[in-house]
Formats: structure tokens, sequence, C-alpha cells
């Protein structure tokens, strides 16, 4: 399962046996149920295996329900549904992440001065979450070659990194990557200038 993808397993609570002529009988087998629950903003899926056995989720409230002996079902719920089965799991439920895009003046790793007005709200919105992170992924526009690209994209989410901890954020709570060219946020042909590529996502959480 991935990081992005939010799932809770679930186990069926154990029925109390029924007493027959002064004797307990055993419950029967208690199905294992595999719950998708959404994630704002993006599509989420899973593929659930059991055995041989193997069921795609990819809508949300959708279960996978295996039963000991017979094939794995797929159930669709709702999110009341979901929510009146398993109200204390689901106040566990994490906050859902914070995104923000920042914007890089041309060929640099210089945060425009808007982007970098954006910065105390970043700090803000990460030290309001229990054990929050930061995560930050630098993109380019198509101009120069991909492996320079790759080495600006870098350098843009490590300044931010440096920025962020400079204003005392925790340094081992943040993580920097560089993508290059290959996420455009704006398709274009090579070496096309678009400032709206150029940029750094973080991604609070």
């Amino acid at each position: 399962m991935s990081v992005t993808t939010r799932l809770f397993a679930w186990g069926a609570l154990a029925l109390a046996g029924a007493l027959l002529a002064g004797c307990a009988t055993e419950p029967p087998p208690a199905p294992a149920r595999v719950t998708l629950l959404p994630e704002a903003g993006r599509q989420t899926a899973v593929v659930v295996k059991a055995g041989e056995q193997s069921l795609r989720l990819d809508q949300p409230y959708q279960s996978a329900v295996a039963v000991p002996g017979q094939p794995l079902q797929r159930e669709q719920s709702s999110a009341e549904a979901v929510k009146a089965r398993y109200p204390s799991l689901i106040a566990l439920k994490p906050v859902a992440e914070k995104r923000f895009v920042l914007s890089f003046v041309s060929g640099t790793s210089r945060l425009t001065p808007e982007s970098e007005a954006q910065l105390p709200q970043v700090l803000q919105e990460a030290q309001a979450r229990k054990g929050g992170e930061i995560i930050i992924v630098g993109h380019t526009d198509t101009t120069g070659d991909a492996a320079a690209n790759d080495r600006i994209s870098l350098q843009r989410a490590q300044a931010i990194r440096d920025l962020l901890i400079a204003r005392g954020f925790k340094p081992e709570l943040i993580e920097a990557v560089g993508r290059g060219e290959r996420e455009l946020l704006v398709p274009t042909a090579d070496n096309v200038d678009e400032p709206r590529n150029r940029r750094a996502e973080l991604i609070v959480r």
C-alpha cells in the first residue's frame, strides 16, 4: 500500500456465543474487511490479496470482504455507513495534507517576493500539526537540458528547506527532492519559458 493511499483494515468484532441447551456454541468465523477511504484532491486505489485471489478497490468506501473458505467479495458502502460502523477509528483519521505552490525567478533558486511571503503560512500550518512534516518538490520549465533542470529543481527545493530551517523548523522533518521538468504544471514543448512550471510544491502533513 502506498504512502498517499490511506486505508483502514477492519476486523469484525467477535460476537458473543449463544447458549443452546445449556452449551456454548462457537461463533462463525468473522470476515476480514479492507475499506478504501477517499483522499482530498486525488484518486486512490488499492489491490487486496487473499491467497491466490486479488481484488482492486478504486472507488471511495469500497470494501474487500474476506470470509474463510469463500471468494473475496467487493462491497460498496458510503461515508455515513462507514462512520456508523467504525466511529472510533474514523475519529483517528489523520488531518488532510495541505499543499502550497511557490514560484521562482527564472534560472535561479530564488523565490519570487510573493512566494517568499507565503513561508510564514507554511510554517504555521506545519507547526499546528502533531508531528507535522514538510515535503518540498522542486520543478523547472523546459528551458535548458534535462540534467541541468534536475540539478536546479533540487537546488530550489533545498533553498526553501534552508529558509524554513532558518525560521526554526526542525531539519529532520523536512525532505527536499527535485523532479526537473518531468511533471510540468503547464504542458509545453521543449525550451519554453513558462513561469508556472518554475515552482516548488510544498506538502504539509
